[in-house]
C-alpha cells in the first residue's frame, strides 16, 4: 500500500508571472527546487492565499537565482503576479516510510529568495 504525503513545501512564495498560452506546469527558480528536493516534472500542489484556489501540476526548472514562480496554462487564470502561494511537493510512501517522513520547508522572502530551510518536525505548532 502507498500513501500520498507531503515531501516538501515552499512556503509563501510570490507569483512573479502567469502565462496562459504556455502548455502547462509551474516554472520555479532552480534554487528553490534544489533546496526543497523537488525534481523537474514532479507533481506539485499549489494553493493561493488570495483566493483559496488549489491546483495540481508539474514542476519545470526556471532560471537559477531569478526568483521566478510562473503559473503556466490554465492556472494562469487563478494565480496572478503578486499572489502569495504555498507549493507542496507530493510523494507516495509506504506506511514504514511515512513513520519517518520529515518534509523540508523552504521559507522565502518577498523576492522568492531563500531565507531558511527547516525540517517540518522542528517547526512547532502553536496548538501542539
Amino acid at each position: 500500500m502507498l500513501i500520498p504525503a507531503c515531501k516538501a513545501k515552499i512556503h509563501r512564495a510570490r507569483v512573479t508571472q502567469a502565462d496562459l498560452n504556455y502548455v502547462g506546469s509551474i516554472t520555479i527558480d532552480e534554487d528553490l527546487l534544489e533546496a526543497a528536493g523537488i525534481g523537474p516534472y514532479q507533481y506539485l500542489n499549489m494553493t493561493s492565499l488570495e483566493n483559496g484556489t488549489f491546483w495540481r501540476t508539474y514542476a519545470m526548472a526556471g532560471k537559477r537565482g531569478s526568483g521566478v514562480i510562473c503559473l503556466n496554462g490554465p492556472p494562469a487564470r487563478h494565480f496572478h503576479p503578486g499572489d502569495t502561494i504555498i507549493i507542496l511537493a507530493e510523494v507516495w510512501v509506504t506506511p514504514e516510510e511515512m513513520a519517518t517522513l520529515n518534509p523540508k520547508v523552504v521559507f522565502v522572502d518577498e523576492h522568492n529568495k531563500i531565507t531558511r530551510v527547516e525540517s517540518h518536525a522542528l517547526i512547532p505548532h502553536p496548538l501542539a
